[in-house]
């Protein structure tokens, strides 16, 4: 063989060798524990899902997978730390409607790309949101809220856990849909701000379903509509704000899987395919009934235009807010 031979040899092994290597190591994976990061704090949605996650992966393949609660900054810090790790499959994430498809219109210096910097694995459920207002306001549907609304500018008032929160923009996006002007009344979490709702300082809130529900059957707020595509299976009798006459609105917060940029396409079919096995469980099921939340599943391509979709969706609502990017 001549040395231009033995050259063209050992090139075409040089490639086959490290492909044949990549494929020995995809083929048996999960070959070791695999870390979930969770970027708020336990106890929330985001931390309940992921254990949920966490859990139905561990039972299909018998290996560990860790939860690390990784909080701070509505969740950029630890979605941050998921970016920067290898994309070799072994590190997850919980990504969410906040920190995925607002947080790029909300924070000028995000040190993330949410779409550059991750590959989707699955959309596991979305949290229903609703309209509660306060029993003291003279509205019992949409039609009517938005008739009081326009009648007067900054008559009514709404909470919102925070302005650039998921509460607030699904305000801002009806405000802007129905023509109206309501007055934003902030507050430091969803808990003090709909204390005020049901004591009739503010009139009206949009918040999960899950946590305006129960204060509805007690008589404390009135529900007039669900924010999502469809009616909420915990609420059939609730119409969407759609359906009640404001045509476009849509607003549903998501919780999903995602993993760094990278990750071999066959991996992540075998994640989407496990974790979406998981959602079809009977417990899991239940669990997220009591929750309030909606499997979704579906495959990483869909997950990746829902990102992308709502990524343009938020920037909207967020510009004709006149919402400044923060830091």
């Amino acid at each position: 063989m001549t040395s231009r031979g033995y050259i063209a040899t050992a090139a075409l092994l040089g490639v086959l060798v490290p492909a044949g290597n990549a494929l020995a190591q995809t083929g048996s994976y999960p070959a070791k524990t695999i870390r979930l990061i969770v970027p708020f704090a336990p106890g929330g949605p985001n931390d309940l899902l992921g254990r949920m996650v966490g859990q139905k992966l561990t039972e299909q393949w018998g290996q560990p997978v860790v939860v690390e609660n990784r909080g701070g900054a509505g969740g950029t810090v630890g979605l941050d730390a998921a970016a920067k790790s290898a994309g070799d499959g072994y590190t997850l994430a919980m990504g969410g409607s906040s920190n995925m498809a607002v947080a790029p219109s909300l924070y000028k210096k995000l040190p993330y790309d949410s779409i550059r910097d991750f590959s989707p694995i699955i959309n596991v459920a979305h949290v229903p949101y609703a309209v509660g207002i306060n029993p003291t306001v003279p509205a019992k549907n949409v039609k009517e809220l938005i008739a009081i609304a326009r009648r007067k500018a900054g008559y009514l008032s709404y909470a919102s856990s925070g302005t650039g929160s998921m509460s607030s923009l699904a305000a801002e996006l009806f405000k802007s849909l129905a023509g109206a002007d309501v007055v934003h009344i902030p507050y430091k979490g969803t808990a003090p701000a709909l204390t005020e709702v049901v004591g009739g300082q503010v009139d009206m809130m949009f918040a999960d379903l899950a946590l305006i529900q129960p204060l509805a059957k007690a008589g404390k707020l009135r529900v007039i509509a669900v924010t999502g595509t469809r009616r909420a299976p915990v609420a059939r009798d609730v119409p969407t704000i759609s359906e009640s006459g404001l045509r476009g609105y849509e607003i549903e917060p998501w919780f999903g899987v995602v993993a760094p940029a990278g990750v071999p396409r066959d991996i992540v079919s075998r994640l989407n395919a496990a974790i979406a096995s998981g959602l079809k469980s009977s417990d899991v099921i239940q669990r997220l009934d009591a929750l309030g939340y909606e499997p979704i599943g579906g495959t990483a391509e869909q997950f990746a235009a829902t990102i992308k979709s709502d990524i343009a969706k938020y920037a909207r609502i967020i510009s004709q807010a006149g919402i400044k990017a923060g830091l």
